[in-house]
């Protein structure tokens, strides 16, 4: 395995092959728990890639599923070993979206639908800090400081030169009609966003209001795409108290459809841009 693929994504990956193991012996999560004497839970962790799996966990796996390979079971240890690194987000504590930073880094592209903020790719420092606060008004200063920081390092990839993230927003109006912290804020923002849309690989469109009802009514979601054949595509939805990952080839299909629908009812890119321009100048003093 490539030693610049992130733990995040080696889990992912390690768990992908524990679960086809599984399915080959035609055995339920629930049985392979209960000769484990674990939790059923425990075990849709570690083939989902959300919990961190040791080697002593892969080979009591193979083990139940009577791997003879020992080449295999060796090689299914080693990237064990290799998931439990720690990538770049870990040094700024408790992230709660972590394992979504962890598959945003490895990520080739990556469309996203925004209702109500600008989303935090495309955030600048004072639009991220206010929101932040706003957000999550109980947050000491110390973290919502950590939390721009990681917000501002997670746009390297599309600052990237030889590796950029391709990048597709599409942002309801009200994402540029809140006003998040000030006028000035807002303006800055707007400008920033106008620059950033002119990337040859990110891609921004406006949702106006006039369309009415549309696909998007749901909330946020995000959907990113990988270029190892070997990860399948992703749907990401942030909650409150925790965060739900779609990874089934016919859920993906659903909201890739919805995001069709979504481009096709929103403005152009040029009318777009022009949008988002225009509104900069109306917070200007």
């Amino acid at each position: 395995m490539a030693s610049n693929v992130n733990p995040t994504v080696r889990r992912r990956r390690l768990g992908q092959e524990l679960r086809k193991l599984r399915e080959q012996k035609e055995m339920t999560a629930e049985e392979v728990a209960e000769r484990l004497l674990v939790s059923q839970s425990k075990i849709s962790r570690l083939e989902n890639g959300r919990r961190s799996i040791s080697p002593r966990d892969v080979r009591d796996l193979c083990g139940v599923y009577e791997v003879e390979d020992q080449h295999l079971v060796d090689s299914l240890m080693e990237m064990a070993r290799a998931s439990r690194q720690q990538g770049w987000w870990h040094a700024f504590k408790d992230i709660p979206y972590s394992v979504y930073i962890g598959l945003e880094t490895d990520a080739e592209s990556l469309r996203v639908y925004e209702p109500q903020i600008v989303t935090g790719l495309l955030q600048t420092p004072a639009y991220a800090e206010a929101l932040i606060q706003g957000a999550l008004p109980e947050t000491p200063p110390a973290d919502i400081d950590s939390r721009v920081k990681v917000r501002m390092r997670r746009q390297d990839r599309i600052t990237d030169e030889k590796n950029p993230l391709r990048l597709w927003v599409v942002l309801d109006e009200a994402a540029l009609r809140r006003i998040v912290g000030d006028r000035s804020v807002m303006r800055e923002q707007l400008e920033y966003l106008a620059d950033m849309s002119r990337l040859p690989h990110v891609t921004v469109q406006v949702l106006p209001f006039d369309v009415g009802a549309h696909p998007g009514l749901n909330g946020q979601y995000a959907i990113l795409e990988f270029t190892d054949a070997a990860d399948s595509s992703v749907v990401y939805l942030e909650g409150v108290t925790s965060d739900l990952y779609l990874e089934k080839a016919h859920e993906v299909q659903k909201y890739a459809v919805m995001y069709e629908h979504l481009r096709a009812q929103a403005l152009n890119v040029d009318q777009s841009r022009q949008l988002i321009a225009d509104m900069a100048k109306e917070y200007a003093p």
